[in-house]
């Protein structure tokens, strides 16, 4: 009998899921954040520490806040045509991007030109929950109204500065005023530097909310592109995800000259995409003009009486408009069009001679599924 509760035991522990909030040992099931910042983690916008702690209560700065932010919105991958300049960062600080992108969005307000960021600087209430209301598109409040709202629930309400008055009230209208849970009355607190905790609350407000009302450049940089293209019938679409099967057929031009005479296997060749692939409903999944590359993996010239030439294209790579370059595996057989009667030459005498020039299409055909973000067109490996 023993054994066999052992046994039953064993198999219930096995079955036991842990989810990821309670994989950080200082975040009990029981916090008021355990939730948020379980389904952030999940989605890779926050981590934890090296020694697997997640430490709820440290800061965060406003370089880490500006990366989290932009990864909640899901626009890590997004560009921006013209940066800012700071005294305090340049292109090669790890946050560059994501300060870039906090700004071209409007989550931030832009500095003048030249003026410090401060990315080091521990992120406050009042910074953190303005950049979640600057994400959304909210109704016009006045400074009245806004105190009014707030003096409902908080009792330092002319502690809070004058330019963080309007965006709480929006925020506290819309029931993202976060703040952690207590017998006494609630308190704004807008300068006080924000926890990882509160941060993660506030994240994960903004990212529910931008799914139904993002700012003008947000709806816009979330709306799945269309266009005119080469139709791959058998792509699929789950919300903003697009896949290529792998199997489909898609036509690549040719920009240097490639011949089953003169070429070697194992040549680099180059190509484009000469036109959209779109889906069936004019979604893009690759964009014209992208670069391909791969190599001749068989070449065999044609010779009369022994055989026909030979070019097959070995495709390994794309970059993609965004300047990603990834895995694009396909392979493709160059072969000539003929009617019955050359059909009938060519198997009987043979010594065909392949060759394309540039500018010159072929198909490839994918061998492993190639699955695309419709909003920007990025290539997930």
């Amino acid at each position: 009998m023993k054994n066999l509760l052992k046994v039953l035991f064993s198999l219930l522990v096995g079955l036991i899921v842990v989810s990821p909030a309670l994989a950080y040992p200082d975040v009990s099931s029981n916090h008021w954040a355990a939730k948020q910042i379980e389904i952030l983690t999940e989605k890779g916008v926050i981590v934890g520490y090296p020694d697997g702690t997640f430490k709820p209560d440290d800061n965060v700065t406003r370089a880490e806040f500006a990366s989290m932010a932009i990864k909640a919105l899901g626009q890590e991958h997004t560009t921006v045509a013209q940066p800012v300049n700071f005294t305090d960062i340049n292109p090669s600080f790890w946050a560059y991007d994501a300060i870039q992108k906090a700004l071209y969005f409007d989550l931030v307000s832009c500095p003048p030109q030249g003026e410090p960021f401060r990315p080091d600087d521990t992120v406050t209430r009042a910074e953190s929950i303005s950049v979640a209301v600057n994400a959304l598109t909210t109704e016009q409040i006045s400074t009245f109204k806004a105190k009014e709202v707030l003096s409902k629930r908080f009792a330092d309400v002319n502690e809070v500065p004058e330019w963080f008055i309007i965006p709480a009230g929006k925020a506290e209208i819309l029931s993202m005023l976060v703040t952690i849970p207590s017998d006494k009355k609630d308190r704004i607190e807008a300068d006080r530097p924000a926890t990882r905790a509160e941060v993660s609350a506030i994240l994960y407000d903004m990212m529910e909310q931008a799914k139904l009302n993002p700012n003008a450049k947000l709806a816009e940089a979330m709306r799945k592109k269309t266009g005119e293209g080469y139709v791959i019938e058998n792509a699929v679409v789950q919300g903003s995800l697009g896949t290529i099967p792998a199997g489909a057929i898609v036509p690549v031009k040719l920009t240097n000259y490639i011949s089953s005479q003169s070429s070697q296997a194992g040549e680099i060749y180059t190509a484009q995409a000469p036109e959209n692939y779109i889906t069936k409903d004019k979604f893009i999944l690759v964009y014209k003009g992208a670069n391909l590359k791969g190599q001749l993996l068989d070449v065999r010239n044609g010779k009369w009486f022994v055989r026909n030439g030979v070019l097959v294209l070995d495709n390994s790579l794309i970059t993609t408009n965004n300047d990603q370059t990834v895995s694009f595996s396909g392979v493709g057989e160059i072969k000539k069009h003929r009617n019955w009667f050359m059909k009938f030459v060519r198997a009987t005498l043979k010594g065909e001679k392949l060759e394309v020039a540039p500018e010159g299409t072929v198909y490839i055909k994918l061998l492993k599924p190639i699955k695309v973000d419709l909003t920007n067109g990025w290539i997930y490996e």
